[in-house]
């Protein structure tokens, strides 16, 4: 059993998050800093969600997550990786289907993420 996570946006792999690494102290106390503004409320569309529950939590930090991942932060997109791995430690997978106006966001709990292997072709003469 496998101790990995990864986020995929469109079918490609993203971000990996081992949890057998322990995670820094400084990384730690940002996650809970992460959570003390959550308790105060969050932003969803045009509405605030005053106590989110960890459901809502999960859903506000994968959509940032996928913001993150678009914009090239990758910082910001680490700390949302952790979050999500930490919070959820059965999370195997987050897959992101992102085209045009349609996105779709799923949290996969029973499949091990494998490792994708570049495959190279060799041309033909």
């Amino acid at each position: 059993m496998s101790n990995m996570m990864a986020v995929f946006l469109n079918g490609i792999a993203q971000l990996e998050y081992d949890r057998d690494k322990p995670l820094p102290d400084h990384q730690a106390v940002y996650l809970e800093k992460m959570d003390a503004r959550m308790d105060a409320g969050i932003l969803v569309g045009e509405h605030t969600i005053a106590q989110p529950d960890e459901n809502q939590r999960v859903q506000f930090v994968a959509a940032n997550l996928l913001y993150a991942i678009k914009s090239d932060d990758e910082p910001m997109a680490a700390a949302l990786c952790s979050y999500l791995a930490n919070r959820l430690p059965d999370l195997k997978q987050v897959k992101f289907e992102d085209n045009e106006d349609d996105v779709s966001i799923e949290l996969i709990f029973d499949q091990d993420y494998r490792k994708q292997v570049p495959v190279q072709f060799t041309p033909i003469h």
